[in-house]
């Protein structure tokens, strides 16, 4: 068996700042373009209308014909957009949550970030009545922020710090509670109840342009504040101790890493809702196809998360036609047994 520190100084050569970049890193790219346009096209074709190929084309290319089919294509391309930055964000958000927690089953759902979220956008419209995706936002990042540094305080507690197991019951204990609060503040409320109750489930169905505009800051904003950190994460990966010897203010990058998960996660909450198992599932694909070099999961979990959510959401339209299907009640189909999987295989340890 392969001692302890053989298995650090192997997770050190792999992740050092110095290490080479993937061989197969080429064929990763070209896939997730491909993965990307394919996305693309699927999500502007299929819905409750099938749009042909030559309507598709003249909907992107040709503004000039206004055919049924090309407009259904022109007002299928921000809920797209929107998919896309949304995936991107929980992707990324799953992946410093992990990375931060060191626990291989983190992310916004199970931690209870998104409840969080949701709890402080559902109280603001129902007892301050704010009503613009700015202020949702805002909201949002806040209840997210509180929720998170309550489950990291509660699974700190006792003996051995934070451990995983101990972070995932807090996580579920709390989110639990928050949503009971979130249903004691809808149902007597009937206007919020009906406004909100697909909100609740997680949809991307009501992307538009002015909710682009309004994520893509803290999109931004996340995205920077990620990729900064990866290099430090990966020292942090090695342990505290190796990382201060490094260099790294550890606090400092926690906080940071934290602060940028945050953000992505309750923006993203805020405009589609409570979506689950996005980060998750980024994440561990990443790391399964590329290794454990955050320098790499972290941009592509951005994409591996915005190809899940649009394929969830394209999914949901073709099974619920001529309805659809709202992506979050996907994405917990999708990510449930990965969950189970993954406990099951005793893979809840430190990464």
């Amino acid at each position: 068996m392969q001692s302890a520190k053989s298995m650090s100084n192997t997770l050190k050569q792999k992740i050092q700042p110095g290490a080479h970049v993937p061989k197969h890193l080429t064929i990763v790219l070209t896939a997730s373009f491909l993965l990307i346009v394919l996305c693309v096209l699927a999500s502007l074709a299929f819905g409750s209308r099938f749009v042909q190929w030559d309507q598709l084309m003249a909907g992107l290319f040709h503004s000039e014909v206004d055919s049924y089919g090309a407009t259904v294509v022109r007002e299928r391309i921000p809920r797209t957009v929107f998919s896309f930055c949304c995936g991107a964000a929980l992707g990324v958000a799953g992946a410093l949550m992990q990375a931060v927690t060191r626990n291989p089953i983190a992310d916004p759902s199970i931690l209870g970030v998104n409840t969080g979220a949701s709890l402080f956008v559902v109280c603001g419209i129902a007892f301050l009545n704010i009503s613009t995706a700015g202020q949702y936002i805002w909201l949002a990042i806040a209840g997210a922020m509180v929720t998170a540094v309550f489950v990291y305080g509660i699974g700190s507690m006792g003996r051995g710090g934070a451990t995983p197991l101990k972070l995932v019951l807090a996580g579920a204990a709390t989110s639990a509670a928050l949503s009971s609060l979130v249903s004691a503040v809808m149902i007597p409320r009937t206007t919020v109840m009906d406004e909100f109750r697909f909100w609740q489930v997680g949809s991307v169905g009501a992307g538009s342009w002015s909710s682009i505009a309004a994520f893509l800051p803290f999109l931004v904003l996340g995205l920077v504040l990620a990729l900064l950190s990866a290099p430090a994460l990966n020292a942090l990966a090695l342990g505290d101790e190796v990382a201060s010897g490094q260099g790294v203010r550890t606090g400092v990058l926690r906080m940071t890493a934290a602060f940028a998960g945050v953000i992505l996660c309750g923006a993203a909450t805020a405009l589609a809702g409570p979506i689950g198992f996005i980060g998750l599932l980024s994440a561990h694909l990443i790391r399964f196809i590329l290794g454990p070099d955050l320098r790499f999961i972290i941009p592509l979990s951005a994409v591996a998360g915005a190809v899940i959510l649009t394929i969830s959401d394209v999914g949901g339209r073709l099974i619920g036609s001529p309805g659809e299907l709202e992506v979050g009640v996907v994405t917990s189909f999708a990510g449930a047994p990965l969950l189970i999987l993954l406990a099951a295989g005793m893979k809840v340890r430190s990464l």
